[in-house]
C-alpha cells in the first residue's frame, strides 16, 4: 500500500509540473503520469479498480465545491443553458455519434456489425464530457465566470442530471438480448429506480434544509476545526452515498448538498476544508484513468483507434460550436465552449459497463470505446492550450478590426473627467452641474449612451481605457479623474493606464466588493465602495424601525464603519491569499462582537 501511494505521489510531483509547464494544464499530467506507473507500461500500481473507487471521491468533492458557488438563486437563472442548451448537446451529439458508429459499423469489413441498440449506447456514452476535466482546465485560466464557462458548465449540470435516466434507459435498449432481460428483470422496472432516485433527491433536500445548518452551527459552536473537517467530509460522502444507492450520479448528490449550504454562514470554512482532499482526490482520479487505458489495444491498431478519437473530438466540436452560435456566443466564447467539451466522460465507463451488462455491447467494443474516451480526455488539455496559444489571438486581433467607431470627442479642458456614467457617475455629474463645475462624461455603453443623450446630457461614447480617448477628454490639463464603471476589470484598466501616461492626474474609483477594493488600494487609489455606505444608512433606518435611540444607532453605525473600514486596511498585504483572509475576517467578527457586546448595558 505505501509503495502504491509513493507511485502515485511521484506521479503527480514529476508529470504535472511539466505539463503545466509546457501551457497542457495539470490533468494531462495526472494522465500521462498514471498511464505511465500503470500496468501498461511500468507496472508500479495495481489494485487500479480500488484506487478509481477511492479516488472517484476528488470529483464528488469538486461537485460539492461548485455547489457551494451556485446560489439556488443563480441556478435558477440558468434553467434555460441548462435544459435548453444542456438537452441540445447531449442529445444532438448523441443522434450524430450514433448514426455515424452504426454506419460505420455496417461498412466496415469487419465479422463484427453493430445494430442501433450497440450505437444508441455507445452514441449517448459518447456524448458526455468530463466535468472533473473541463471545470478545472477552465478554472486555470479563469475562464469560468466568462460566457463560454458558464453555459459549458450549465450543459455539465444537464449531463449529472440526465445520468440516471440514461443508465435507466441501457438495460431498455437490450430486451431483445437474453441478457438484456435478465438485466431488467435483476434491476426490477426502470420506473422503481426514477422512483427511488426521486427519493434519495428529496432525502438530500429535506436533509441539507433542517439538519445540516443545525449541525453545523453546533460543531462551529464547539470551535473544534478538526470536528468541523470531519463533519465537512462526512457530508460529501453521505449525500454521494445516498445519491449512489438510489442508481443517481454521486456528483449529484454532493452537487444538490453543496447549492443547499451556498447561502450557509460557513460557506467558506467549508470551502477551505473541502479544498485541499478535492485537489488531491482528483488527481488521483485522472491518474487512475491513465492507468486503466487499455494501450495494447493502441498498439494493435493505431491507425483505426486513432480515427475514432479524431471522429470523437471532430464531431462533438462541430455541434458544439454550432449550438453556441445558435445561443448567440460570439466566435470566441463559441470556440471555446467548443473545445472544452468534446472528451468522453467519467460518466461514459459506467455506461459502457451497463451496456454490457444489459447485452448490449460486446465487452470488446466496450474496451475500445473506454480507450477511445481517455485519449479524448488526454487530446482536449493540448487542443484546448493550442487554441488559447494559437487562435484565441487571432480572433481578438479580429474582433479589433471590427471595434465599433467610438465619437471624434473634441479637445476638452474641463477639471473633471468622469469615466463611466451609469447610476453612480449621473450623481455626480448631476451635482457638479448644479455648482456651476464642467465635467467630461465618458461611457463605452452605445445603448447607454444614447439613451442619456436624449435626456440632454453631454456625454461621449468611447473606451475610457484608450490613452488617446483620455488626452481628448482633457486628461493632460483635468484635475480629477473619477472612474465609476461597472466592471472592476475595467476600472483596474482605466487606473492603470491613467496612472501610466498621466502622473500628475489625481484619480477616484468606485469599487464593486472588498477584492477590488483591495486592488485599487494597491494602486494607492482613494476608493469609494459602492454600497457600503447606502448599506450603511439603511441599516440605520433598520435600527430606527426597531426603537434604536438615535445616539445608539449612530454609535453602532459608527463603530462598524471604523472597524470594516480598519479591517480593510489590515488585511491589504495578504488580499490575495484566501485562507489567511477568511481567518482574519473571522478574528475582525469575533472582535467587532466583543466591542458591541462591551457596549451594551449590563
Amino acid at each position: 500500500m505505501l509503495s502504491t501511494l509513493v507511485a502515485l505521489l511521484l506521479a503527480s510531483v514529476v508529470a504535472v509540473p511539466i505539463s503545466r509547464r509546457l501551457g497542457f494544464g495539470s490533468v494531462l499530467g495526472y494522465l500521462v503520469g498514471g498511464a505511465l506507473i500503470g500496468p501498461n507500461v511500468l507496472g508500479l500500481v495495481s489494485g487500479i479498480d480500488q484506487i478509481q473507487a477511492v479516488s472517484e471521491l476528488g470529483v464528488v468533492m469538486l461537485l460539492f465545491l461548485i455547489g457551494l458557488e451556485l446560489r439556488p438563486a443563480r441556478l435558477w437563472t440558468l434553467r434555460r443553458s441548462v435544459f435548453g442548451l444542456g438537452s441540445a448537446q447531449v442529445f444532438g451529439c448523441a443522434a450524430v455519434l450514433a448514426v455515424t458508429i452504426h454506419a460505420g459499423s455496417a461498412a466496415s469489413v469487419s465479422d463484427l456489425t453493430l445494430g442501433w441498440p450497440a450505437a444508441i449506447a455507445l452514441g449517448l456514452g459518447l456524448a458526455l464530457s468530463s466535468t472533473a476535466i473541463v471545470l478545472p482546465m477552465l478554472g486555470e485560466r479563469q475562464l469560468l465566470a466568462g460566457r463560454a464557462g458558464r453555459d459549458g458548465f450549465a450543459v455539465l449540470l444537464f449531463q449529472d442530471l440526465s445520468f440516471i435516466p440514461l443508465v435507466a434507459l441501457v438495460p431498455l435498449l437490450g430486451l431483445s438480448h437474453p441478457r438484456g432481460l435478465q438485466a431488467l428483470d435483476a434491476a426490477a422496472l426502470p420506473w422503481r429506480a426514477v422512483a427511488t432516485g426521486i427519493a434519495a433527491i428529496g432525502a438530500i433536500l429535506l436533509g441539507g434544509l433542517v439538519l445540516l445548518p443545525r449541525l453545523f452551527r453546533l460543531i462551529g459552536g464547539a470551535r473544534t476545526p478538526e470536528s468541523f473537517t470531519a463533519v465537512a467530509l462526512l457530508t460529501v460522502a453521505l449525500t454521494a452515498w445516498l445519491a449512489e444507492a438510489a442508481g443517481l450520479s454521486m456528483s449529484l448528490g454532493a452537487f444538490l448538498a453543496g447549492v443547499l449550504l451556498s447561502n450557509s454562514e460557513y460557506r467558506h470554512e467549508l470551502e477551505a476544508d473541502i479544498a485541499p482532499f478535492e485537489g488531491l482526490l482528483l488527481g488521483f482520479f485522472f491518474i487512475s484513468v491513465g492507468m486503466s487505458a487499455h494501450l495494447g489495444l493502441l498498439a494493435a491498431d493505431p491507425l483505426r483507434i486513432g480515427r475514432d478519437v479524431l471522429l470523437l473530438l471532430g464531431i462533438k466540436i462541430a455541434i458544439c460550436f454550432v449550438l453556441g452560435r445558435i445561443g448567440r456566443q460570439d466566435n470566441r466564447d463559441a470556440l471555446r465552449f467548443a473545445l472544452a467539451l468534446p472528451q468522453g466522460s467519467e460518466f461514459s465507463f459506467v455506461l459502457f459497463g451497463a451496456a454490457v451488462a444489459a447485452g448490449t455491447l460486446p465487452g470488446s467494443v466496450a474496451a475500445e470505446a473506454t480507450l477511445t474516451v481517455a485519449l479524448s480526455m488526454a487530446a482536449t488539455p493540448i487542443l484546448f492550450a493550442a487554441s488559447e496559444r494559437f487562435l484565441m489571438p487571432r480572433l481578438d486581433a479580429a474582433l479589433l478590426r471590427q471595434a465599433p467607431v467610438y465619437d471624434e470627442v473634441p479637445l476638452q479642458n474641463a477639471p473633471v473627467i468622469i469615466c463611466g456614467f451609469g447610476r453612480m457617475g449621473q450623481i455626480i455629474g448631476r451635482v457638479l452641474r448644479t455648482q456651476g463645475m464642467p465635467f467630461t462624461a465618458l461611457d463605452h455603453d452605445a445603448t447607454q449612451v444614447e439613451v442619456l443623450r436624449r435626456f440632454g446630457a453631454r456625454v461621449f461614447y468611447g473606451d475610457p481605457g484608450r490613452p488617446e480617448m483620455l488626452r481628448a477628454a482633457g486628461a493632460e490639463t483635468a484635475k480629477l479623474l473619477v472612474v465609476t464603471l461597472g466592471d472592476p476589470d475595467d476600472v483596474l484598466r482605466v487606473v492603470d493606464v491613467a496612472q501610466r501616461h498621466f502622473p500628475d492626474l489625481r484619480i477616484l474609483a468606485r469599487a464593486r466588493n472588498r477584492k477590488h477594493a483591495h486592488l485599487l488600494m494597491t494602486r494607492n487609489v482613494p476608493i469609494v465602495r459602492e454600497t457600503f455606505h447606502s448599506a450603511l444608512a439603511m441599516t440605520g433606518m433598520v435600527l430606527e424601525e426597531l426603537g434604536i435611540g438615535e445616539n445608539a444607532r449612530k454609535q453602532a453605525i459608527e463603530t462598524f464603519r471604523e472597524h470594516d473600514e480598519r479591517s480593510l486596511r489590515e488585511s491589504l498585504p495578504y488580499h490575495d491569499d484566501e485562507k489567511r483572509l477568511i481567518q482574519t475576517a473571522k478574528q475582525m467578527n469575533e472582535e467587532l462582537t466583543g466591542l458591541f457586546a462591551g457596549d451594551r448595558p449590563s
